[in-house]
């Protein structure tokens, strides 16, 4: 079953579900920066708007559009600035 998650006084929004390759959540992001720990390697696809990144062995931020991906090694931190409202689909490998 679908489970609701909400973080930083709700201003990221997710859901949870199982795709056949694993764990996956697709989510709504407000503008604003958040940092993330993850345990999970996890491949990051912005659906919709535009975000920067910070990822772990990277210097500085670099901007992700809407239809691109990143990907983020598992047990690491990561930082993402929503640079207007976005929405994501985050798969847990």
């Amino acid at each position: 079953m679908f489970k609701v998650n909400e973080y930083f006084d709700g201003k990221v929004k997710s859901i949870s579900f199982t795709e056949t390759e694993g764990a996956a959540t697709v989510g709504v992001l407000a503008q604003g920066e958040y940092e993330f720990n993850t345990g999970k390697a996890e491949i990051m696809s912005i659906v919709s708007g535009k975000v920067a990144v910070s990822l772990p062995g990277e210097s500085g931020w670099r901007e992700v559009n809407a239809g691109e991906k990143f990907h983020v090694p598992a047990n690491s931190k990561f930082g993402i600035k929503a640079l207007v409202e976005s929405a994501y689909l985050c798969q847990f490998r």
